[in-house]
């Protein structure tokens, strides 16, 4: 389970480091976000991202321990969709 959790814990700081790179890119599609996400910078988005690492550490440290091979998944979406945008692929 411990390993499990800093797994999680440095996929996450790797989520939000991509996540904080696209925003800062000011890719066009980031103009395409509702208004109330573009308000804060898209720093709304950060606490989204925020939420999900916790939801998962606390679902693995609860007994959930497949969860932590779904956040990996999920981390790997978002580094191919961060490469797309900062590539200039998208």
């Amino acid at each position: 389970m411990i390993a499990a959790l800093i797994v999680i814990f440095l996929l996450g700081i790797a989520n939000f480091a991509l996540h904080s790179a696209v925003l800062e890119s000011g890719h066009q599609l980031l103009g395409q976000m509702p208004s109330f996400v573009q308000a804060l910078g898209g720093r709304l988005t950060l606490l989204a991202e925020f939420l999900v690492l916790l939801a998962a550490m606390l679902l693995v440290a609860n007994g959930w321990q497949g969860l932590a091979w779904g956040y990996g998944a999920y981390s790997a979406l978002n580094a191919v969709s961060a490469w797309l945008i900062l590539s200039g692929r998208i």
